[in-house]
């Protein structure tokens, strides 16, 4: 039989102070107030990035080259700190909000001036205004409802699509006479049906073809009718019945890491009450 292992006094201890560093670490990465500063800095990160477009004073450039090295160390710092405080390691890299905290940190870490990849370091540091996305729940659950929505939402960018083609080519084909500028092509159509849809003085375009068709603003009435009212309320309802759908999904699991019933957890029970009843009338009624 071989011999088991036993784990020894020091093994225990070290596992003790393992354990309790990482609850440190994860009630300061839980504590609102280290939430809230990570996100004043993150706001600081793009004033500070705004203030480089400025042509300021060279003493100031200085100053402000500091600050972004101080904001690029704030930010590993508290990469660490999230990573020290997961209890299971390697499940912080499962997570892909984690992944982009820590690649905008670490390539954030480039010097951002006289080398090859100063490019890349002013570009990633513009992008750290995203992590207030990782930051803030609310926005993560707006971002993710956006990100499963576009599958829906393709379909009906695709019809949009269709019937822009269709009203430019009747628009090249009726109006190219009258403003070659506007309606010469299709591709200038649909640039100005663009702009018809989005209400940029699209009465002075609609007023000069009426010029020469004096029911052209049936074209453009029914054209803003489909696309401005009907597909944009279709976009809004799609991305609103999503939303809903991640915060139910939200709403259950905190149920459940709360302890609390779900509807589902009911119907399961109810149903095994109702295949226990059954299962003991028949019981009654073969002994009878």
């Amino acid at each position: 039989m071989p011999p088991t292992y036993t784990p020894g006094p020091m093994t225990i201890v070290c596992k003790m102070n393992t354990d309790s560093l990482q609850q440190r670490f994860l009630k300061i990465r839980s504590n609102k107030a280290f939430e809230l500063f990570v996100v004043f800095v993150i706001i600081f990160s793009a004033l500070v990035i705004g203030a480089k477009t400025y042509d300021i004073p060279p003493q100031l450039l200085f100053l402000v080259g500091w600050l972004d090295w101080f904001i690029t160390a704030v930010f590993l710092i508290e990469i660490i700190v999230r990573y020290l405080g997961e209890e299971r390691k390697a499940d912080f890299f499962k997570q892909g909000w984690n992944i982009f905290d820590t690649l905008i940190v670490t390539v954030s870490l480039i010097p951002a001036e006289n080398t090859e990849m100063a490019l890349i370091g002013r570009l990633i540091r513009i992008f750290r205004v995203l992590r207030m996305v990782s930051i803030i729940p609310e926005l993560r659950l707006l971002l993710n409802s956006l990100i499963k929505a576009l599958p829906q939402l393709g379909y009906v960018m695709l019809l949009m699509f269709i019937i822009f083609y269709i009203y430019a080519a009747i628009g090249a084909t009726f109006f190219a006479a009258i403003n070659e500028v506007l309606w010469g092509d299709i591709s200038r159509a649909l640039l100005t049906l663009f702009r018809v849809m989005t209400f940029e003085d699209w009465t002075d375009v609609m007023y000069e073809t009426m010029t020469i068709y004096p029911l052209s603003w049936i074209f453009y009435v029914t054209f803003i009718f489909f696309t401005a009212f009907a597909f944009l309320n279709m976009v809004i309802g799609i991305i609103v019945g999503v939303l809903e759908e991640e915060h139910a999904k939200e709403r259950a699991k905190q149920d459940k890491l709360d302890g609390k019933i779900t509807m589902e957890d009911l119907a399961v029970q109810i149903q095994e009450l109702k295949t226990m009843m059954a299962a003991q009338e028949s019981y009654q009624k073969q002994n009878r």
